[in-house]
């Protein structure tokens, strides 16, 4: 086997990795996560199955990343993992610039409202706001 086929089969392991990791996420989270990520996405349901099913050799865009941990919440050391595969299986997708908007952490503070689907509810109305915020900045 060559260089260049270590190389492929290599990065295709890491693939099958993070759309491993990013699918039990998924599958641990509340039902019509995956609905709410396809439409926060602009896609169907069928490409959220695709980016997160190793049997497809769909890639993750990398302008997906923020959104699909926004809407996922990846628990911290799960994020470094999925991070970890993803940059081995696309080395030039997160060094590429002009890839997208730079974007950086801000924490907010929001208040319990004692359920977790009324503080999932919350979390992805400020997401989205500040998404909304950024897209109508950027026009």
């Amino acid at each position: 086997m060559s260089k260049a086929d270590n190389k492929a089969a290599d990065q295709a392991a890491a693939m099958a990795q993070y759309k491993e990791i990013l699918r039990e996420v998924l599958d641990s989270r509340p039902s019509g996560t995956r609905q709410r990520l396809a439409t926060a996405l602009g896609k169907n349901r069928s490409f959220v199955s695709q980016i997160a099913s190793p049997q497809y050799s769909t890639p993750v865009p990398a302008r997906h990343l923020d959104t699909i941990f926004d809407i996922c919440h990846f628990p911290p050391v799960v994020r470094d993992q999925f991070m970890e595969a993803y940059a081995r299986a696309h080395p030039v997708r997160l060094a590429s610039p002009g890839t997208g908007v730079r974007m950086r952490r801000h924490t907010v503070l929001l208040p319990d409202l004692g359920e977790p689907a009324r503080n999932e509810k919350l979390d992805m109305l400020v997401a989205d706001f500040v998404r909304k915020l950024v897209k109508i900045m950027n026009e």
